[in-house]
């Protein structure tokens, strides 16, 4: 196989810096409508004329045809530090497709792709550190050998999924004086094992979300984990993040799904041999490794739990009067034990979002969607402003798709709530996957946002919620920005004890000097926030770089002196130095 046939991080299949599909992404018309090209979801082609209006009410700016901050035809990369004798034994054990100098293959691995202030800055500055080379590794066999040479060498490693994080994990830190290499792990992406009678399925690390779903969908099979990102994201990533999928009430976390794992280590590799099925066998290491971030070593492979395809597949959604009204429906169905695979709550402002990225409609459609909020606002005398939208994915047997739709109804009706049908869920389930399309298009605009997900109790959700509120204005006012800020919460997961709760912030950076590392600054507060009021680091994200100063206020002094012992052990001379979390002093 010769090197074009290889997989290769840049490539013309993916935009590289920018989220998503070269293919895919909004594009703004002559008439300010936007247009999402390309084929993929059911959004593209549609003429959406309300998202320009949407933006420009909710953040109080105008919104302007062309873009307000060019990006950079050349973007910036400095040069690489070499190695030369690590180089020199690399070329002579390793055929050349594996690894690559290229600048624009270190800049795109020296960030993560979902990161808005190491994307602004690729996109319209520079950032400050960048990885050497980028090695792609095509079996275990090989993990071992480059990690040993990189012990022999004195050279860090740095390992890579899909890329999609959003904590500045796979930044190479600004202190690190060796050569960096990043190891992209994505032509790791074989099926090794399929059990169908054990409904077990073996897989490399590298293999995405989407590549083991279209696989395991042909065979009659799902793992059912679909994070927003699972388009792009990985095996390796889920694990090393501690990954939570849009239909864990159904399949679960990962956690839940992983049965076995195999990372190697500088010192060794950590499996569990047997057996898979749960069993009571003292610390199980491999529980460790879930959350370590590329701290300790490369994942190479997992077993994860499988399932029949579900006999029925369909969607639901209910209006209710308000957020508080709405949080009291989605506890009261968390305890029903009749929970959809994918249930979420959206608030007023993430359903004005939505419909802004709905195409206009006329004739009949229009006229039932009038007759619709004709009943909503009049008969039952709904808040436009105030009212909010529970959505949901149902999978199952013909008999569970029908109990919980049953639950959802009898919920509504004990919530003064009303069923809306098939259509809104579906289009509120499946927008998740365009959402993310809109950051490169509001960058243009000078406007940063971002997604900061918490895991908060259920007694907390409204204080977390109305705290942050608040706090966004006055940061918004202590630094004079233009317009009016942007916040916006949905619960996305629920559980016994609490939920996971998005935020989505956004701001116009108009005339501020490098508007990435303010956000960065108001992104941290707002976290800080979350915590103070009953929140946590992250639910699924994780910490990497841009959380990590919150640990030692989350976990006890003995929790972390047994976390760096465990990297002391595994990695006594820091091959992976990319000093995520607080596993180094």
């Amino acid at each position: 196989m010769n090197k074009k046939e290889k997989f290769f991080g840049v490539n013309n299949t993916n935009w590289g810096h920018k989220w998503g599909f070269r293919d895919s992404g909004f594009i703004v018309n002559e008439d300010r409508s936007v247009t999402f090209a390309g084929n993929r979801y059911p959004i593209c082609g549609k003429k959406l004329s309300k998202f320009i209006p949407f933006v420009e009410e909710v953040l109080g700016v105008e919104f302007k045809i062309k873009p307000k901050v060019e990006e950079l035809d050349k973007k910036h990369v400095d040069e690489a530090f070499v190695n030369h004798d690590f180089i020199s034994e690399l070329r002579s054990r390793f055929n050349n497709d594996r690894f690559t100098e290229e600048d624009n293959e270190r800049l795109l691995h020296s960030h993560g792709q979902h990161s808005t202030d190491e994307v602004y800055k690729v996109l319209y500055s520079k950032l400050k550190k960048f990885t050497d080379l980028v090695f792609y590794i095509e079996s275990e066999e090989e993990a071992v050998e480059l990690i040993e040479l990189a012990k022999k060498h004195d050279v860090c490693l740095i390992p890579y999924g899909g890329g999609t994080n959003v904590t500045n994990a796979l930044r190479p830190p600004e202190d690190e004086h060796r050569m960096i290499v990043t190891v992209d792990t994505r032509r790791l992406n074989k099926i090794e094992s399929l059990d169908k009678e054990n409904l077990m399925v073996t897989v490399q690390s590298g293999i995405t979300g989407k590549d083991l779903e279209e696989a395991l969908n042909k065979e009659g099979f799902t793992v059912g984990h679909e994070p927003d990102s699972y388009e792009f994201s990985t095996v390796g990533g889920w694990i090393s993040t501690n990954a939570a999928g849009m239909k864990k009430h159904r399949y679960g976390n990962i956690e839940d799904i992983v049965q076995n794992l195999t990372m190697v280590t500088p010192s060794g590799t950590i499996n569990q041999i047997k057996p898979l099925t749960r069993s009571s066998i003292g610390i199980k290491t491999q529980n460790i490794l879930f959350g370590s971030e590329g701290n300790l070593g490369i994942i190479t492979r997992a077993t994860l739990k499988m399932h029949h395809l579900p006999a029925k597949s369909s969607y639901e959604s209910i209006v209710l009067s308000d957020w508080q009204t709405g949080v009291q429906f989605m506890q009261d169905l968390s305890r029903s034990n009749m929970v959809p695979a994918s249930s979420r709550l959206a608030d007023n402002l993430q359903i004005r979002l939505g419909q802004a990225l709905k195409e206009e409609k006329s004739g009949l459609p229009k006229i039932l969607d009038k007759f619709k909020q004709f009943v909503l606002f009049k008969v039952k005398g709904f808040d436009p402003e105030k009212f909010t939208v529970a959505v949901f994915k149902i999978e199952g047997s013909e008999m569970e798709v029908k109990t919980q739709r049953k639950n959802l109804e009898n919920l509504a009706k004990k919530h003064g709530g009303v069923v809306a049908g098939e259509n809104t869920g579906k289009s509120g389930y499946l927008a998740t996957m365009v959402i993310a399309y809109i950051r490169e298009l509001i960058f243009t605009q000078n406007i940063l946002g971002e997604t900061m997900e918490t895991a908060v109790p259920w007694s907390k959700i409204n204080q977390v919620k109305e705290e942050a509120s608040k706090l966004i204005v006055k940061l918004h006012k202590e630094h004079n920005l233009p317009g009016k800020p942007f916040f916006t919460s949905r619960i996305s997961k629920v559980y016994h004890t609490g939920v996971c709760m998005y935020n989505t912030i956004a701001m116009c950076y108009d005339g501020v000097e490098n508007p990435e590392d303010v956000f960065t600054e108001i992104e941290h507060i707002m976290r800080e926030n979350f915590i103070e009021n009953g929140g946590s680091i992250s639910h699924h994200h994780g910490v990497g770089k841009l959380r990590k100063d919150f640990m030692p206020n989350t976990i006890s002094e003995g929790s972390v002196e047994m976390i760096k012992g465990i990297k002391k052990n595994q990695d006594p001379h820091n091959v992976f130095g990319v000093n995520n979390n607080i596993v180094m002093d």
